[in-house]
C-alpha cells in the first residue's frame, strides 16, 4: 500500500474513526519521541562517564561549541 493509497483510505473513514485514528497516531508519535529523548539521554550519560562532555558557563564558548 502506497502513502497516497493510505490517504485515500483514511478520507474514506468516519468521522468517529478518524478521530479514533487521530488519537492513536498522536500516542505513537508520543511514544517515539519519549523513545527518541530517552536514547538521547543515555548517549549523553555514556558520554560524560567517558569524559566527552564539555561544561560551561561562559556565552562565547558556548556559541563557539554550537556552530562547530
Amino acid at each position: 500500500m502506497t502513502f497516497s493509497d493510505l490517504v485515500e483510505t483514511v478520507k474514506d473513514l468516519s468521522i468517529d474513526e478518524k478521530e479514533e485514528l487521530q488519537m492513536l497516531l498522536e500516542q505513537y508519535l508520543r511514544e517515539e519521541r519519549r523513545e527518541e529523548i530517552y536514547e538521547n539521554f543515555k548517549l549523553a550519560r555514556k558520554e560524560e562517564q567517558q569524559g566527552e562532555l564539555k561544561y560551561s558557563t561562559d556565552i562565547n564558548e558556548l556559541k563557539r561549541s554550537i556552530s562547530v
